[in-house]
């Protein structure tokens, strides 16, 4: 039998230097298009790097963790999407732990790095509790967090400016002459919960119209627990004409609901998410939602992790990712989507229609 690939054919396909091989693959600090074709070269020629004697010998695993509430939502699903090209192109592979948001599984989480089972971990938890932040302050390896924590925590941290999300669609929805707009959240224990409430009463307050408690719901942030809440806002409160939902899952449930009552979207009620998960564009009607830059946050996270892997000692850093409006047919009609659609034949029509296809751009961009 033909022996199988080794450092040196590695470095003779990859076009680079034996010890360059070594580094790469020792965990060891180089150049990232280095790192990528030492990779790509090992990948191409099969070869299968002993780890149990390359984490005793370097005491790195390269394995990293990604801790969330609930792989399955899109949101995450998004993160993820960044996350793993960016940790595979640095030769480390991802282990994904979905919490449930059990602050007990978090914790154990944050507990085990002391195992060095990973190099090192991001996580996104949805509360921050006084728990999280003494692992966090005695973690064993480098942690990155998505979501917001206290002032003065000392970890990287990357978050969403939720709040400026919030006033974005509660202005979106006033400008179109809605009036009694309800709130869907989820739990207020939870830092987007939190949040994302507070900015909803910020934004009525601004616009000079009364917080008033009957629009409001409490639930979680899953589809069935929206629909729930949004079927007893309608009994309730039947002259409800717009809902502020906390993320899309929820929105997708009242879109659901109001289907099933017979109320129209957006002639009778209009309907702003948040997340503008790839759910959104594929609903019916087409959501209307708040970008949270789900997919930039995940990115950010991995780069800033990568720093920290790589010996960057430099203090702990903040990287807040801004939101953006992203308006689909839930809160404008069918007018914006058929005027999309009809954008290339727009342009080849007369002087006249071109100023009108220019003007229907405008009130299809996002903002």
């Amino acid at each position: 039998m033909a022996d199988g690939p080794t450092i040196n054919t590695i470095a003779e396909r990859a076009g680079v230097s034996i010890a360059s091989v070594s580094r790469v693959l020792n965990g060891l600090p180089t150049r990232q298009d280095t790192v990528r074709k030492v990779m790509a070269a090992a990948d191409e020629l099969g070869y299968v790097r002993n780890a149990v004697a390359r984490s005793l010998k370097s005491r790195r695993t390269h394995q990293v963790a990604f801790a969330m509430a609930d792989v399955g939502n899109p949101a995450y699903l998004a993160m993820l999407r960044e996350i793993q090209p960016v940790l595979k192109a640095a030769g480390y592979r991802l282990v994904l732990h979905s919490t449930d948001a059990v602050v007990a599984d978090e914790i154990d989480v944050l507990h085990s790095l002391g195992e060095r089972y990973v190099d090192g971990l991001i996580m996104s938890p949805l509360r921050v509790t006084e728990a999280h932040l003494r692992m966090l302050a005695a973690a064993r390896a480098p942690v990155v967090i998505i979501g917001s924590v206290p002032e003065g925590t000392r970890v990287d941290n990357v978050r969403a400016d939720s709040r400026t999300g919030v006033r974005l669609a509660i202005d979106h929805l006033y400008s179109l002459g809605r009036r009694r707009i309800g709130m869907i959240n989820g739990p207020l224990d939870t830092v987007p919960g939190a949040s994302r409430g507070a900015a909803y009463r910020e934004a009525l307050a601004d616009l000079d119209l009364p917080y008033d408690e009957s629009l409001v719901r409490i639930g979680d942030f899953y589809r069935a627990e929206g629909g729930r809440a949004v079927a007893d806002l309608l009994a309730a409160v039947p002259d409800v004409d717009a809902l502020m939902c906390a993320n899309d899952l929820i929105a997708l449930g009242a879109l659901d609901v109001l289907r099933a009552a017979g109320r129209r979207v957006p002639g009778d009620v209009a309907v702003v998410g948040m997340d503008d998960t790839d759910l959104a564009a594929a609903s019916w009607p087409a959501l209307s939602s708040v970008s949270l830059g789900s997919a930039e946050r995940g990115k950010a996270a991995a780069e800033l992790l990568l720093d920290r892997l790589r010996g960057d000692d430099r203090e702990p850093r903040l990287v807040t990712v801004p939101p953006r409006l992203v308006v689909r047919a839930s809160t404008v009609g069918d007018t914006y989507t058929n005027e999309n659609e009809n954008e290339n034949e727009n342009e080849n029509e007369n002087a006249n229609e071109n100023e009108n296809a220019g003007e229907n751009e405008k009130k299809g961009s996002v903002a």
